[in-house]
């Protein structure tokens, strides 16, 4: 009898199991497990949270403790002056007396703004003229390519320069030139995702039942195409960066007193001997975010690979 009963129940339970619904898994889902096994990816992800978090609050704890990032005291100037790293000076102090580490921190907002503002730009004009390249061809896919073509043809920094000598200096005006000239490869990105996707029986379906060209591109080629353009995006917030300190270097970005990466290299190269570390905390700073930013891309474009199985 009680085998009986034992039966019964473990045949119960297989019943339960069996007509239990199954969890169900997305893309982003499976993504975000392969994800955080990434280590590196992680490390990235930790860091850039460090970074914003530390430039976000600055003005709560960096500026009382450490002092203005862009004003100097001239009556304490010769005692502050090109101090080495210190308990009371972390990173140094500059040619003016100011610490270098604040200064670092509130650069941090700029190149993330400049970072972030200008691949959004460009990552929405490259994703309208990728569009209708890839989904309308013809006449339109030779004028934007051709287009994309003569933007790619120069040096990329250069033409930031000559439209920055065109528009001005200025925060804002950096981050529109790298991102209005930033658009041609976004484009080609997703003209290809498009050309792959658009032949496929869902978007025959959609236009079979009469879904106009743009809620086709909207509802379903870009959601089918989005992961290249994630893992694209987050890899050029670094390369943005790396424009943005480049400009400054070449007193072409933000406008001093602000604190920007590159100008402070640029303040520092002229005391390379004797004040080292005036280049060496901005540059570690420019190398540490943009490395980041490189490993989470390269841990995006691993997790959202349809191809790859969990281990």
């Amino acid at each position: 009898m009680q085998e009986t009963d034992s039966q019964s129940q473990e045949q119960a339970t297989a019943t339960k199991v069996a007509s239990a619904p199954a969890k169900s898994r997305t893309l982003w889902g499976d993504a975000f497990k392969r994800l955080r096994k990434n280590k590196l990816a992680v490390i990235g992800v930790c860091w850039i949270i460090i970074v914003v978090v530390v430039a976000l609050t600055a003005d709560l704890w960096a500026k009382p403790w450490l002092g203005s990032p862009t004003a100097s005291d001239s009556t304490t100037m010769a005692e502050t002056s090109l101090l080495a790293p210190c308990a009371e000076h972390p990173f140094g102090t500059d040619a003016l007396g100011r610490d270098i580490l604040v200064r670092v921190i509130y650069g941090a907002r700029v190149s993330l703004s400049v970072g972030i503002m200008a691949t959004a730009i460009s990552t929405l004009i490259g994703l309208v003229m990728g569009a209708l390249a890839g989904f309308y061809g013809g006449i339109w896919d030779t004028i934007i390519m051709r287009c994309a073509d003569i933007f790619l043809a120069f040096p990329y920094v250069l033409f930031v320069v000559a439209m920055i000598a065109v528009i001005g200096r200025g925060l804002q005006n950096v981050f529109i030139a790298i991102g209005i000239l930033g658009w041609p490869s976004i484009a080609r990105v997703f003209r290809s995702a498009i050309l792959t996707v658009k032949e496929n029986d869902y978007v025959d379906a959609a236009r079979a039942m009469g879904a106009s060209d743009a809620r086709i591109v909207v509802r379903h080629i870009f959601p089918n195409s989005v992961a290249s353009i994630v893992v694209y995006a987050t890899m050029n917030i670094g390369g943005a960066i790396l424009t943005e300190s480049a400009l400054s270097f070449l007193g072409m970005g933000v406008i001093p007193p602000t604190p920007s990466w590159g100008s402070m290299i640029q303040d520092g190269q002229q005391y390379l001997l004797t004040a080292p570390w005036m280049m060496i905390m901005p540059g570690l700073a420019i190398l540490s975010t943009v490395l980041a930013f490189t490993l989470l891309g390269d841990g995006l474009r691993d997790a959202l690979d349809v191809k790859m199985k969990d281990a």
